[in-house]
Order: structure tokens, then sequence, then C-alpha cells
């Protein structure tokens, strides 16, 4: 099971998600299955749905850079600290992604879903380890940010 605890500081995201939690809940019941690293674990992550001001404010305090950005990811472990946790426990708290509504408003509003899945997915997967620094990481990366695209923009 995958648990996402949302958090609204921004209230426009509520034009587009009246109810986050329960849309996110029907989404990730595919993941799993996608990821066998998580198989038969309880694992939890926040997502905090923000604005520019929020996540600048964070983006110039945690890396340095005094500007907005449409997601950043904080994990809870340490590179290499995570596949350990999940060989020893079967809850996992993996950490914190943070969604900026004004990043994904840009676009036309038909696409608005699409892109705010696109963005936790790439958010979720960095939490989990995954990197794109290096061309076959992003394109690892990538690849599987498609496959579970694909699996939630076809379930209900």
């Amino acid at each position: 099971m995958i648990k996402i605890d949302v958090r609204i500081q921004e209230k426009k995201w509520e034009k587009y998600l009246v109810d986050p939690q329960k849309y996110l809940k029907s989404k990730t019941n595919r993941i799993k299955k996608t990821i066998p690293l998580l198989n038969k674990k309880k694992i939890t992550f926040s997502l905090l749905l923000a604005g520019n001001k929020d996540i600048k404010n964070l983006n110039n305090k945690f890396r340095n850079k005094n500007k907005t950005t449409d997601v950043l990811s904080f994990p809870f472990y340490q590179e290499g600290e995570l596949k350990k946790e999940i060989k020893k426990n079967t809850e996992i708290y993996l950490g914190d992604v943070i969604l900026n509504y004004y990043k994904i408003n840009q676009i036309k509003k038909k696409d608005f879903i699409l892109k705010f899945n696109k963005l936790w997915i790439h958010g979720f997967l960095h939490l989990i380890g995954y990197k794109h620094k290096k061309n076959k990481d992003f394109y690892r990366m990538k690849k599987l940010e498609i496959k579970i695209l694909n699996k939630i923009q076809n379930s209900k």
C-alpha cells in the first residue's frame, strides 16, 4: 500500500483537485506492481500542494536556488539506506514532495491533471532513489515515469 499524506498550502489547487487525497489513493493502487522493491510494504510520503512563494522559499533554503520550480523532493533516507530499511521494515516513510500550482497551471486546463500526475510521480521516484544527473539515469527514470503514468492514466 502507498499512502500519500496531502496538505494544500495554495488554495487554487482546489479548483482542479477537490479531494486530492481520494484522487491519489485511486492512482497509487496500481503503482506498487510496477516497482517490485515496494511489494508487501506500507509506504508513506507527504505531498505539499504549494504556490510560487512557498516553493521558492524551500528551494532557496534547502538547495540555495532563489527561484521557483515545479517540483521539489526531499528523501527521508540517504542514498543506499532505503534498500536496507525496506529489508528490515514493512512500514517505510519515504519523505516529502512539494508541487507548485503555478508551474502546472501554465499549461492548458485540460492538461493540468496530466502534468500533476507527471510531477508527483517524478517526485515520488526521487524519494525512492532515482536521479537524473547522468543521461543513462535520466532515461531509466523517464522510462519508469512513463510506465507508471500509463498505468494510472488508464485507471479510474
